[in-house]
């Protein structure tokens, strides 16, 4: 016990030590984060809170590093915004402003963000090329911003090394040409929620190796998805949802070997049929192709998919069958969309099947005959299994009566034996199977014709 105490005695007078040995926050860069907060919160008496050295004492969001052996500190994260009780930033009023000059004395300074500063008062997007070509920031944040605008045009091109650009819930737009191409080191492209059009230029992605995430949804975006994105082998994550996009999905997909989450919906991505390239994409779980005109059947691809936990194809003019392979091989699926198509035939009852799933959409097609699942099948989605506007499908009387957490709607009770109209027609039922129909009606009309 003495010799832990001993121990900690000696810690204790060496942290001490090091800490005295420690110089201060140069008077520049002290100067500048009061200028900095000041102009974030205007009002707020920043100078009198926090008087002493900030690298030792200063509101969350300031932080400081040190670098050499001298121990020299340098603040390196400036975080705007009160974000929660775990990360209270300082709070950011609705007069907000930034001048980028004011970043000028921070020579070690990586990351820079404002989540809900720019509200109220339009502010242009701040002009970040007065730093120098060496500047430090590798991430610039800008998150729920709606009053800030403006173009990016000739704004950030001399942030080299930037690994994460994220600019989420603004008024910015315009064009991305003249800087998306720049960033070799980008590993994270957030620019969601934006005003952003035009198209994306053909090598845009080609020296973007270390890419993990590309986020650029709910823009107007639009022309071709450029073939480089096959370059960008890094990816993890790919959302290009709601923009305009158009054309054929790159068949170089297959070269992103680890995208988890793709998501291409509701786009204007034309009539080439499901893009059979995503079988070749091994570690994907969730695949979104909703809204487009893809249409052509639904391919038998899914021994090569079993890693799936989310697809939606609504909406994309599919005909034919539901193929069964996916109720036999899609066993980690949580989420199944096949609604608004043109759909026809039977459902398998291998989606039934499906332990996980929680949500299965099949309205608005044209599937006919029983519905297959069983009643504890029927109470597990409850209200997530949506079967509604099949006008020929039919549920057995005694799962209609039964006590199941589900509203069928129009969903009609099942004849003995149930024939659907479309029995002659659909390639379940085989001519042997429906030669004695035949027959009887065949017998049925000469009766007729004999009796007249």
């Amino acid at each position: 016990m003495a010799q832990w105490r001993l121990s900690l005695t000696i810690f204790t007078i060496l942290a001490a030590a090091a800490a005295a040995a420690q110089s201060p926050l140069n008077p520049e860069e002290q100067e500048a984060v009061y200028r900095i907060l000041d102009s974030v919160s205007p009002g707020t008496p920043w100078r009198s809170l926090f008087p002493d050295d900030l690298c030792s004492s200063a509101p969350h969001g300031v932080a400081c590093d040190y670098f050499s052996s001298a121990a020299t500190p340098h603040v390196t994260e400036l975080s705007f915004g009160y974000v929660s009780d775990f990360s209270p930033n300082p709070a950011c009023s609705p007069n907000s402003t930034l001048n980028p000059s004011l970043l000028s004395p921070f020579p070690r300074l990586r990351k820079l963000m404002f989540y809900k500063c720019f509200t109220q008062s339009k502010t242009p997007f701040p002009n970040f090329s007065s730093l120098s070509q060496a500047s430090s920031l590798e991430e610039l944040i800008f998150i729920e911003n709606p009053a800030l605008i403006g173009t990016l045009h000739g704004r950030i091109g001399n942030l080299k090394r930037l690994r994460r650009l994220i600019l989420t819930g603004t008024g910015v737009s315009g064009g991305v040409t003249d800087w998306i191409g720049k960033f070799a080191d980008l590993e994270k492209l957030t620019l969601s929620r934006n005003g952003f059009s035009g198209e994306i230029p053909i090598n845009a992605f080609r020296n973007m190796t270390k890419l993990k995430i590309l986020d650029l949804s709910n823009n107007e975006f639009e022309g071709s998805l450029p073939e480089s994105i096959g370059f960008a082998t890094s990816l993890l994550k790919v959302d290009l949802s709601h923009n305009k996009f158009s054309g054929k999905i790159p068949e170089n997909l297959t070269c992103l070997k680890n995208v988890q989450f793709l998501d291409l919906s509701y786009n204007n991505f034309g009539k080439f049929g499901f893009p059979l390239s995503l079988a070749e994409m091994p570690n994907l779980k969730e695949v979104y192709l909703s809204g487009n005109s893809l249409g052509g059947e639904i391919p038998d691809i899914w021994d090569n998919m079993r890693g799936i936990m989310g697809i939606g194809l609504s909406s994309m003019g599919l005909v034919g069958s539901i193929p069964r392979s996916m109720g036999v091989h899609l066993r980690n699926a949580c989420y199944i969309g096949l609604d608004n198509n043109m759909l026809q035939g039977v459902v398998p009852h291998e989606l039934g099947d499906l332990e996980l799933v929680r949500d299965l959409n099949l309205e608005n097609n044209n599937l006919s005959g029983r519905i297959p699942f069983s009643a504890d099948f029927l109470s597990k989605l409850g209200g997530k299994l949506k079967l509604e506007g099949n006008l020929d499908l039919c549920i057995d009387e005694t799962l209609k009566s039964a006590k199941v957490s589900l509203d069928l709607g129009h969903i009609k009770v099942c004849r003995k034996p149930y024939v659907s109209r479309n029995a002659l027609f659909h390639e379940s039922f085989s001519p042997s199977s429906t030669f004695p129909f035949l027959a009887l009606v065949l017998g049925v009309l000469a009766l007729i014709v004999v009796s007249m």
